[in-house]
């Protein structure tokens, strides 16, 4: 009993020494406290910090917006021997066929592509930014990145012309019938056989029209700009349709103050190459054939001048020819060296012409012998600039010379 009451009081004792000894530490020494609470205290932050870099390393960044690559706007200066192909807006907007096609550009002498900017359907190829444009909308998206195409084009040094429809526009003509030639009788909108109509070339809408499609596209990098159907209706009721002249005024002035006016706004700011495209009789016959063509009052106005001389275009009286697409050799030296005279007789130079060529069958199948007669033609001339025609832009490359160095 004695044993365990003397036990009892040393765990007293020694827990009342050991309490005393804490007052006075924490009394004589408080810093030793400090410094552990902030050991703690800084551990506790490191842990915390290292858990917060872990769950922001998990938590999903936020995906940085890349900006849409911008093509520079490049040209290529008019080769001095231009040799082409025409291609159509929805060819040219499907690479499938439309690659086969620059093969044959790679691969052959040519070294320039003519595309469609506005067909004769009045739609356009590809966007323009343009308000007027926008505002008709008559755009066709057939080329859905035409950036991307005349760059893929100029990469391979391939000459880009941009063809116009401008007058024969049925599409323009049904949104704005106050634009378009009238009928005589009535006062309505004047269609040709097919159905066709046409857009007034001395109405000023008209003319601001075509040159913002004009200006727009040299600016998505067209190198030239090509100006087709600049006439009047070839046929159809042509009694009735009204010219609205001015007095002393003849169809063909009216045709030549539109070349006057376009040339003009075309080169008002910059030195954009433009071609017009004529009937091939122009180059011989004097009257303007009712359309008001006259090759005197257009090869003023133009870098170059493209007559159409296909040699199935011809009437079966022409040279004494019942079939003059089995003469191609025969007909483009008879229709070119009139326009070689008559370009001279004028002061004008013959590098201006650039004719448009047979490709395609129509009085005779074209063989490669008969699309290389015509070349050979233009070129005993002293023309070497031509361009193929097929309105199914469907070739014939073995009538081509293999040339890889293309001519700049």
């Amino acid at each position: 009993m004695t044993t365990i009451k003397n036990k009892s009081t040393r765990i007293i004792l020694i827990s009342l020494a050991l309490v005393i000894c804490g007052v006075i530490v924490y009394n004589f020494f408080p810093s030793i406290f400090k410094v552990i609470s902030n050991e703690v205290e800084y551990i506790s932050t490191i842990n915390n910090t290292e858990i917060n870099n872990e769950l922001n390393e998990q938590e999903p960044k936020e995906e940085v917006q890349e900006e849409p690559v911008v093509i520079p706007i490049s040209h290529i200066k008019t080769p001095q021997v231009v040799k082409a192909i025409y291609l159509s807006g929805w060819v040219a907007g499907t690479k499938s066929i439309r690659d086969k096609l620059v093969k044959i550009i790679d691969e052959t002498e040519l070294n320039a592509v003519v595309i469609d900017i506005k067909d004769s359907t009045g739609r356009i190829s590809f966007e323009i930014d343009d308000p007027l444009i926008e505002e008709i909308g008559s755009v066709e998206n057939r080329i859905a990145n035409i950036r991307e195409l005349t760059n893929l084009l100029h990469q391979k040094g391939i000459y880009i012309i941009g063809r116009i429809s401008v007058f024969q526009d049925p599409f323009l003509s049904k949104l704005k019938p106050e634009w378009s030639i009238k009928r005589l009788s009535d006062g309505e909108v004047w269609k040709d056989k097919k159905g066709l109509s046409f857009l007034d070339p001395m109405n000023q809408n008209v003319r601001d029209y075509t040159t913002a499609i004009a200006l727009g596209s040299y600016h998505l990098g067209f190198d030239e700009i090509n100006f087709d159907y600049i006439r009047y209706p070839s046929d159809g009721n042509m009694k009735d349709i009204n010219y609205d002249l001015k007095e002393g005024e003849t169809r063909a002035d009216n045709i030549e103050d539109f070349f006057v006016n376009l040339s003009s706004k075309m080169k008002e700011i910059e030195n954009i190459p433009i071609s017009a495209d004529l009937f091939g009789l122009t180059t011989e016959v004097i009257d303007d054939m009712g359309i008001g063509q006259v090759w005197e009052k257009a090869i003023p106005h133009f870098d170059y001048v493209c007559p159409m001389v296909y040699p199935s275009h011809y009437p079966a009286s022409y040279n004494n020819f019942a079939n003059p697409a089995l003469y191609p050799y025969e007909v483009i030296i008879r229709s070119l060296t009139s326009a070689i005279n008559r370009t001279e007789a004028i002061g004008q130079s013959i590098s201006k012409i650039r004719p448009w060529l047979q490709d395609f069958d129509l009085g005779a199948v074209y063989t490669k012998e008969l699309v290389k007669e015509q070349i050979e033609a233009t070129n005993d001339l002293g023309l070497s600039s031509w361009m193929l025609w097929d309105p199914s832009n469907k070739y014939t490359p073995e009538a081509l010379e293999l040339e890889f160095e293309k001519i700049n």
